[in-house]
């Protein structure tokens, strides 16, 4: 019997500026500990810190992270494969303002925060 490996399509990144570890870690399929241990392995991955050390990383960030991930689970490279390969690579990632927001999975996100909204307020309330 074949093993194949099933790749699930990634999920559409919101039209938001800023997304947590957390976040990221589910846009991307992966732990937040690995997050944190390839900000030491890829110099191009620096996500912005605010109080308490709270990482929030950009789309861009969000888009190297799915091709670090692409490199070393899908096409088997090495950390210091992948980073080779980053670093001469003539596949720049497109600037923000190219990169097209699907406005449907926006509206879907936004029904999301609403129900999460009001959980959290049905929660204070009782």
């Amino acid at each position: 019997m074949e093993n194949k490996k099933v790749n699930n399509p990634p999920l559409p990144i919101p039209a938001k500026r800023y997304f947590t570890i957390g976040e990221v870690g589910i846009l991307c399929g992966v732990k937040p500990h690995v997050l944190r241990y390839w900000e030491q392995e890829f110099t191009q991955l620096k996500p912005v810190k605010r109080r308490g050390n709270h990482r929030y990383y950009q789309h861009q960030e969000v888009l190297l992270i799915r091709r670090i991930r692409e490199l070393l689970y899908d096409e088997g490279f090495t950390i210091n494969g992948a980073r080779n390969r980053l670093n001469h690579s003539d596949n720049k990632l497109p600037p923000i303002e190219e990169v097209i927001v699907n406005p449907i999975s926006t509206v879907t996100d936004l029904g999301y925060v609403r129900r999460e909204i009001r959980s959290i307020v049905s929660q204070l309330l009782s």
